[in-house]
């Protein structure tokens, strides 16, 4: 639900930690909520900071609503070139006055948090940040309710699309694309998903700091977010797998199977794609996808799934930029798209160079506005999270320039299977 900003002067907006905090330093990541939605943190070195958007130039007065299980604090508040220290004391929730700010231009501000001194094992509780102000018309975008878990997708950030436009006069069997990450735009919690069809996805996840996969999933036609409870006949079943493929289920964003393979492929880097639809002629639809680096010319078979009561052809081809884990959600990451084609069922290759952006509740409810997508020369690129200031309207279409080259050469019968 879109919950209607205060636009009267003398407004005042309560930013909820549980929503709106990230830990920043000394690395990105790692948690200090507590299950009441406090965030509460006794390390010196620790820095966590809040983030809200205001949609014009403003002057506003912050507070913090906190409380101090014992004794009293010290914490340090920093805004840009701003810094106020402000003494906490009092076992209740109350809120104490950090300062004034003037805000110079629309966009995201953010407010840093860590402590000085403290006489007792925590610095504080925080519940929410509070900005009051004068200024007319001032409305500001943040995480503003739990409503539908969306402290946890608000804090994950949105998630950005791009829809292809591909020949609808025709059925289509093969989908192939380039992604290409930029250097330091892959943090933890990433998934850049290439092939997206209607019925799964296809792409590269960053799992931690040690641990890279290659993601293959087809949902069952089965509506339930619990795999254990589609029945036998509606179960996706793994017809083939790669060296080194593990083949399991996965739920909670629906339910069906799951492929990945570890695979430290790097930013900087292009990787190719290549998703093959298929129906067997007995009800189901047979669905294969493999992996490269391009630059070494390889293709490795990811997986092969059968889908019962299905019988298409490929159709929504799609790809998306995703953040999954919500303590890197306040980290940017880019992804650019090129070469993307189609293959219909008679053979010949279409290029795909149009596509439409979309973006998920999380943006589109005003939640998070740091999402944005476009063209850049033979490229198209989806950029998330990070708290940046541009955006781009949901429904935007983009065209790329062509790439000028033959279609992918790829001898298919050659392929594992």
């Amino acid at each position: 639900m879109l919950v209607i900003t205060p636009v009267c002067s003398g407004a005042t907006w309560e930013i909820a930690a549980a929503g709106n905090a990230y830990r920043t330093a000394p690395t990105p990541g790692g948690e200090g909520g507590r299950r009441n939605g406090m965030i509460s943190w006794s390390e010196r070195d620790a820095v966590y900071s809040l983030f809200f958007r205001v949609d014009r130039p403003a002057a506003i007065t912050l507070s913090l609503r906190a409380r101090v299980p014992e004794g009293a604090s010290l914490i340090r508040v920093r805004s840009g070139e701003r810094s106020f220290d402000v003494k906490l004391e009092g076992s209740q929730v109350q809120d104490h006055l950090i300062g004034e700010l003037n805000v110079a231009a629309l966009g995201y501000v953010r407010v840093d948090l860590q402590g000085v001194e403290r006489s007792g094992e925590v610095f504080a509780e925080l519940e929410k940040l509070i900005v009051s102000s004068d200024t007319d018309g001032l409305s500001l975008d943040y995480v503003k309710t739990n409503e539908g878990n969306m402290f946890y997708w608000g804090r994950r950030g949105p998630s950005v699309h791009l829809g292809y436009e591909v020949p609808r006069d025709r059925p289509l069997q093969y989908a192939y694309s380039e992604l290409t990450i930029p250097e330091g735009q892959d943090p933890i919690g990433s998934y850049f998903m290439a092939n997206g069809f209607g019925e799964g996805y296809f792409g590269i996840q960053v799992n931690s700091a040690t641990e890279r996969r290659v993601l293959f999933s087809v949902w069952s036609p089965f509506q339930t977010d619990n795999p254990r409870d589609i029945p036998e006949e509606q179960r996706i079943v793994a017809v083939g797998k790669g060296p080194e493929v593990r083949i399991g289920e996965f739920g909670n964003e629906g339910a069906g199977g799951q492929s990945y393979l570890i695979y430290p492929w790097k930013a900087g880097r292009t990787y190719r794609f290549l998703t093959e639809v298929t129906p067997d002629g007995k009800g189901s639809t047979v669905y294969r996808c493999w992996f490269g680096d391009k630059a070494a010319g390889e293709w490795r078979l990811v997986a092969g799934f059968r889908r019962p009561k299905t019988d298409t052809a490929l159709r929504g081809f799609h790809s998306f930029l995703e953040s999954f884990n919500p303590a890197t959600g306040h980290v940017g990451r880019r992804v650019n798209y090129s070469n993307i084609w189609v293959r219909d069922v008679m053979g010949e290759w279409h290029e795909c160079t149009t596509a439409r952006f979309s973006v998920d509740p999380t943006g589109g409810g005003r939640h998070r506005r740091d999402f944005a997508g476009g063209s850049d020369g033979q490229s198209f690129f989806l950029r998330n999270c990070g708290f940046f200031n541009e955006t781009v309207e949901a429904g935007s279409k983009f065209n790329r320039e062509s790439s000028g080259k033959a279609p992918p050469e790829i001898d298919l019968t050659a392929l594992p299977r």
